[in-house]
């Protein structure tokens, strides 16, 4: 099957179109991948796969290309944090500060993400990494991977360790639209963690995401509607979740006030150098409580889903003693460090 075959099936429009078939997609998926098709058929693929709604085997068969191209890095016991690659613009990036407060509870965990994409341009993790003053040396994987090593707390550039979607961005720049790159590049999964939260931001999404993580194997996954489509549930509200484990899926609807954590966020203009001044803030103890609490909630809440205690209370009141101790700040501070370093050695 070749890329204009496939485009006279998934191109007919939201009537006429037809999903794809496992083994139709993972060809599609192949062409794309390997940019065998040509930019003008992979932007016509992405627009049409927008208006018909990608197929939970559509999106196996992409997610699986995207692993296969990418490099893999096992960390066992791990959790996998996917959030918007294409950034935040109105809200707290919570599950930075919160990867240090779940590593010093002993929880390893793997962020990843790109410099921004459609349809939001929003800040991301690279623009905050910016901030600090490490920029192309956190593409040096061996320095990465000790950083991690040593801190708990993997950060991966995903463009670097997973090149098509490098070779890709383009087109989407070029179609400012989401596509099905939006879902399936979040599940690349460096880590071959067992573990993963995972944001969504339309309620369509739910179900379609469920059955698709049931495929992925995972021991246990948490999707979540969270703020701006990420995987930080809302501290000053309730925020609905799927629990996908042993191939079931299950509402639960997380709210703050259950723990004592409810909180009225300010008003914030965001940029980067906020981002990192309220993260950093945050792991010292000193920034506006809504954002400690919406560390300690989500932070308490991973490390019940990644079973280190048997119910979410008891995560949270780990949380708390944890950034009261400034544990997870130093945590920070050595992550920082090493990842300089990295920067320096790579010049």
């Amino acid at each position: 099957m070749n890329m204009t075959e496939v485009l006279k099936e998934v191109g007919r429009g939201k009537r006429g179109a037809r999903d794809l078939g496992f083994e139709e997609a993972v060809a599609a998926a192949k062409m794309i991948f390997d940019q065998s098709a040509t930019p003008a058929q992979i932007g016509a693929f992405f627009l049409a796969e927008r208006i018909k709604m990608e197929s939970v085997d559509e999106l196996y068969a992409f997610v699986n290309a995207c692993r296969s191209h990418a490099i893999r890095f096992p960390r066992p016991d791990s959790l996998d944090c996917a959030g918007p690659y294409d950034g935040r613009k109105s809200s707290f990036m919570a599950s930075f500060a919160a990867a240090f407060v779940l590593a010093s509870a002993g929880l390893p965990v793997t962020l990843h993400g790109t410099e921004s994409l459609p349809p939001k341009w929003g800040i991301t993790l690279p623009d905050v990494l910016r901030e600090m003053g490490i920029d192309e040396g956190v593409r040096g994987r061996e320095q990465t991977i000790r950083a991690a090593q040593q801190t708990g707390v993997l950060f991966v550039p995903a463009e670097s360790w997973c090149p098509p979607l490098g070779r890709l961005r383009q087109i989407r720049v070029e179609l400012g639209l989401r596509t099905i790159l939006n879902t399936v590049e979040k599940l690349a999964d460096y880590s071959h963690s067992p573990y993963l939260v995972y944001g969504v931001f339309h309620n369509t999404m739910f179900d379609r995401t469920a059955q698709l993580l049931q495929r992925l194997d995972y021991r246990k996954a948490l999707i979540v509607q969270g703020a701006e489509g990420s995987e930080d549930v809302y501290v000053d509200r309730p925020t609905r979740t799927y629990l996908v484990e042993n191939g079931n899926a299950k509402l639960h609807l997380i709210d703050p006030e259950t723990y004592g954590l409810e909180s009225s966020l300010p008003d914030i203009t965001w940029t980067a150098a906020k981002q990192l001044h309220v993260t950093e803030t945050v792991l010292t103890g000193e920034a506006h409580m809504a954002f400690i609490n919406q560390t300690i909630l989500n932070a308490g809440l991973r490390l019940h889903l990644a079973g280190l205690f048997d119910s979410v209370e008891e995560g949270v009141y780990t949380s708390k003693s944890l950034l009261e101790g400034k544990s997870p700040w130093q945590l920070f501070c050595r992550w920082r460090e090493a990842l300089s370093d990295a920067q320096v050695n790579s010049l």
